[in-house]
């Protein structure tokens, strides 16, 4: 693959990588692209993979935070976490509308658009929030540790959405673009 980070192949992987690949083709049937590039630092990978698990063992529902990463995705303009959230979300129960909806930090239920825009606010604003912005968070029902927890998914989306733009991932989903939408905000 023709990447700027090399894609290791699963097949002549060794050592720790190999084991971190081995554990994803379990769980997820398939190794991701991305998974290959992480591969090159297996200290990178675990940590990775780790903190996937930290962010699954929080408060928030996976549905929502597929919503969260495709929203931080969008801001940072990651076609490739884009694309896999797109299939991660849909197979999480997001409808298509829920899912492009997410990215333009918009969501029927206020609540979730309120966590939606304060993790685009702290992806864009790289953390520098207004006290106005945490406040808004905070008035639509999230607490302190809520909105901890949305940074968690901000640090961990951030890290992807940047080893995929440095690396140059190849997209291995049904490909999505930053910026094209069918469904627009109301």
């Amino acid at each position: 693959m023709n990447t700027r980070i090399e894609t290791l192949n699963p097949e002549t992987t060794t050592g720790t990588s190999k084991e971190l690949f081995n554990a994803v083709q379990n769980k997820l049937g398939f190794i991701p692209n991305l998974i290959k590039v992480f591969g090159n630092s297996p200290a990178t990978l675990k940590t990775y993979l780790s903190l996937g698990e930290l962010t699954a063992s929080g408060n928030f529902s996976n549905k929502f935070r597929e919503q969260l990463a495709l929203a931080i995705a969008e801001e940072n303009a990651c076609n490739y976490c884009l694309s896999a959230h797109t299939a991660i979300g849909k197979m999480n129960g997001l409808t298509e509308e829920q899912t492009e909806q997410s990215r333009q930090g918009i969501a029927s239920d206020a609540k979730i658009q309120a966590g939606l825009q304060f993790a685009q606010a702290v992806t864009k604003d790289r953390g520098q929030v207004s006290s106005e912005v945490i406040q808004k968070v905070k008035d639509a029902g999230y607490d302190d540790g809520d909105i901890l927890e949305i940074i968690l998914n901000v640090v961990s989306n951030t890290l992807t959405n940047y080893v995929n733009h440095i690396a140059e991932t190849e997209v291995d989903f049904p490909n999505v673009e930053a910026g094209k939408f069918t469904v627009t905000a109301n």
